[in-house]
């Protein structure tokens, strides 16, 4: 089972997460291109090298307008010093001014300066989100880490959720963390999230209203039934933001299970620590290929072609590993579809409430079935009419590659040539030289 796991040894930061999973892209530099023209006011994302405890990563500069947001942890005997805020994790940038914010966020220890950035409500980031020409699975995606985020702080502040004003992860650079990991995770293609247990920091960071303990109230609300440890390093390690993204994407949390790990990407926090300070990202097959899934089946009879297919869309949109359906006949020989929903068995109760919601059945059938997986991964073949996304799965003896249907599709209508002679191109371009 092709699956991504994270060491949060140094906690996570919406930034580190980005960077780390940014390192396990097949092409990162064309996925920076394409962020950064999704149109996210004011943002720019780039990328720089970083060495932490002689280990090479990538860091990951998010500006808004040019400038870079800091922040400010309670060192000891009370006295603050500058650090990254949630989005730059452990900075250590000093723009010569502190950013101040009268933010409901105060628990995170940013005593910030001027205001910047708009201080958001959720039908001001659901309308932003809903705005980004990004997928349908990564919108839901961005918007379910905010719904985790707007719940903690309705939580720490006992105010509707409806009330909840984001302030640093309502800023832009926080869209920007939020919305890239969401598109990474997507690209990525894994069909399992796991992380090791969390580590929050200790000591107390400064706000607007005081100084509050280490994890903040927002990021220990998010990390509830999650297992965190404390420790020696003090400052926040684990955001707001980067616990929500931890929530909403880990499948488990545990050590680290045997698997042939394909790539490895770590993203890297400015400060420096005796510890190396980043998130490591590790994808790789889950060793034997092999796992449990339910198969959700239900007779649909009286629903339209596009009914159903509105339905197969959304629960694939949704996480199911596939969705199909099989004419069959039923009582009193109506025609019917059996439709059918395969996904993770923990997913299988939130996929059958869709079911319910959104088709017309009355009942549900649960099929647990034990499911071998080829090794996945996805590389760029270079052509004379640029590069192509292939698809390559190998294990149990056998070797498959396929060339993504769009890439072959657009370099078939730009040239004017059939699918077969591109597809034959990007085979003769595989071929090794002599």
């Amino acid at each position: 089972m092709r699956t991504i796991y994270l060491d949060c040894n140094m906690g996570a930061a919406g930034d580190m997460l980005m960077a780390a999973l940014l390192e396990l892209h097949p092409d990162p530099e064309d996925f920076l291109r394409r962020f950064n023209s999704l149109g996210i006011p004011g943002v720019l994302v780039a990328t720089e090298p970083s060495v932490k405890c002689g280990i090479m990563g990538t860091h990951v500069r998010i500006t808004v307008n040019g400038e870079e947001e800091t922040s400010v942890d309670v060192g000891h005997g009370g006295h603050g010093h500058e650090h990254g805020h949630d989005h730059d994790h452990h900075d250590e940038h000093d723009h010569g001014h502190h950013h101040e914010h009268d933010c409901g966020h105060d628990h995170h220890g940013h005593d910030h300066g001027h205001r910047h950035h708009c201080h958001s409500d959720m039908q001001e980031i659901e309308r932003l989100i809903g705005s980004l020409p990004v997928s349908e699975k990564v919108r839901a995606d961005a918007l379910a880490v905010y719904r985790l985020i707007a719940e903690a702080e309705s939580s720490a502040h006992g105010k509707p959720v409806d009330q909840v004003h984001f302030h640093e992860v309502g800023s832009m650079d926080a869209v920007a963390d939020i919305v890239g990991v969401c598109m990474l995770m997507e690209e990525l293609g894994a069909e399992r999230v796991l992380a090791s247990p969390v580590h929050v920091g200790s000591g107390q960071v400064r706000c607007a209203h005081g100084v509050l303990p280490v994890p903040a109230p927002a990021t220990a609300y998010i990390l509830k039934g999650v297992p965190v440890y404390g420790g020696g390093i003090r400052g926040e390690l684990c955001t707001p933001t980067g616990a929500a993204l931890l929530k909403h994407f880990v499948d488990a949390f545990g050590a680290m299970p045997a698997m042939i790990v394909s790539a490895i990407g770590y993203g890297m926090g400015t400060k420096d620590f005796e510890v190396a300070n980043c998130v490591r990202a590790s994808l790789g097959v889950v060793e034997g290929g092999k796992g449990e899934i339910s198969e959700l089946c239900c007779n649909l009879d009286d629903m339209t072609p596009e009914a159903i297919g509105f339905v197969q869309e959304l629960l694939l949109q949704k996480g199911a590993l596939d969705v199909y359906t099989i004419p069959i006949g039923m009582k009193k020989s109506r025609p019917g579809v059996l439709l059918v929903c395969m996904c993770r068995r923990e997913m299988a109760e939130e996929m059958t409430a869709l079911l319910f919601r959104h088709t017309t059945t009355l009942g549900v059938r649960e099929i647990v079935s034990r499911r071998y997986t080829l090794h996945r991964e996805t590389h760029t073949v270079p052509t004379p009419y640029g590069p192509v996304a292939v698809k390559t799965s190998s294990g149990w003896g056998v070797t498959k590659s396929k060339a993504e249907y769009e890439d072959v599709a657009r370099i078939a209508r730009e040239h004017d040539l059939s699918l077969a002679e591109v597809q034959a191109l990007i085979g003769q371009s595989r071929e090794p030289a002599r």
